[in-house]
């Protein structure tokens, strides 16, 4: 089912992130031990080193900032969940334990399907967004109605600020593809008439529309501005007159964004940097590679640009 057919997500009592271990850890390895030579062997590789602590993954970052939301809270209702969903098996996934042990991660729910699919347990667990490095386990989950985005396995990055800062792409990410749609098939021009045109029309929702929606009512647990330990930008090949109907339908909406970056097609990893995101999404392969020579990156393979 398309995320344009849902209708909004409500945002619940707490943001809740499933990830899987690829994602939080550097297991790459491992993983290239698997691929080469199969299960067993991969399964006796982390079984023979599951007292050697992981480093961290590309997500790693991002999660520690996540979990330190939960600061002041009651431990009984926490502002901020992360659950892990891996194909290891309970045995071979011990090291991974481990590793959120040693490294103090207040991850205590997980699923271990032994090489399933671990989308379908995304709802059981409330979750409004789901990273992984798997392209297929994102595909399923975004058309069954999910945020979900690839995460490209790499070291991570160290935080520029002690902000937990997000950046999202608009068209086909917080937003629908229908005026992507029209600048694809028709044209630059033609696509500044339909936003001119329509610009008193709210853009309909995209997959990343309920997530955004849960991360704005956690910020509302904080101070305005600066002192918020939470700040969110949206970074947009947009630019005049494309950029009204963005603003009005935010307005629409009631979901505020602390930084709002027109770039009219200008490279968009530098200014990522400068606003120093702990994780960017976007749906164009093109911005991704860009992006992640500078930032944490998450591919949302939704909408036209990802079609075919």
């Amino acid at each position: 089912m398309s995320p344009l057919s849902q209708p909004p997500v409500r945002p619940a009592d707490r943001l809740v992130v499933a990830i899987t271990a690829r994602a939080l850890f550097d297991l790459e390895d491992s993983h290239a031990l698997f691929q080469a030579s199969g299960l067993e062997a991969y399964a006796e590789f982390q079984r023979s080193r599951e007292k050697d602590v992981l480093a961290p993954g590309i997500a790693f970052p991002l999660v520690q900032k996540l979990l330190a939301l939960n600061v002041g809270a009651a431990p009984e209702a926490p502002r901020v969940e992360v659950v892990l969903l891996s194909r290891n098996s309970s045995d071979t996934g011990l090291r991974i334990f481990n590793s959120i042990r040693h490294y103090g991660l207040g991850i205590v729910r997980a699923v271990f399907t032994s090489g399933a699919e671990t989308w379908p347990y995304i709802k059981p667990f409330g979750a409004q967004l789901f990273l992984s490095a798997n392209p297929a386990s994102v595909r399923s989950a975004l058309e069954h109605g999910f945020a979900a985005a690839t995460i490209l396995p790499a070291k991570a990055y160290e935080p520029a600020h002690p902000q937990l800062r997000i950046a999202f792409d608009g068209d086909a990410v917080i937003f629908g593809d229908e005026s992507e749609r029209v600048s694809q098939t028709s044209g630059l021009a033609a696509f500044h008439d339909n936003e001119s045109t329509r610009v008193n029309e709210p853009l309909s929702g995209g997959p990343f529309r309920g997530f955004l929606a849960a991360l704005h009512e956690l910020q509302l647990a904080f101070p305005p501005g600066e002192d918020s330990p939470i700040r969110t930008a949206l970074v947009t090949a947009r630019s005049a007159p494309a950029h009204e109907r963005v603003i009005l339908t935010l307005r629409e909406w009631g979901v505020r964004l602390d930084e709002a970056m027109f770039l009219g097609g200008r490279n968009k990893g530098p200014f990522l940097q400068a606003f120093g995101a702990d994780i960017f999404f976007d749906d164009s392969r093109h911005n991704i590679e860009n992006a992640s020579q500078h930032v944490a990156t998450g591919h949302v393979p939704f909408g036209v640009t990802n079609e075919g």
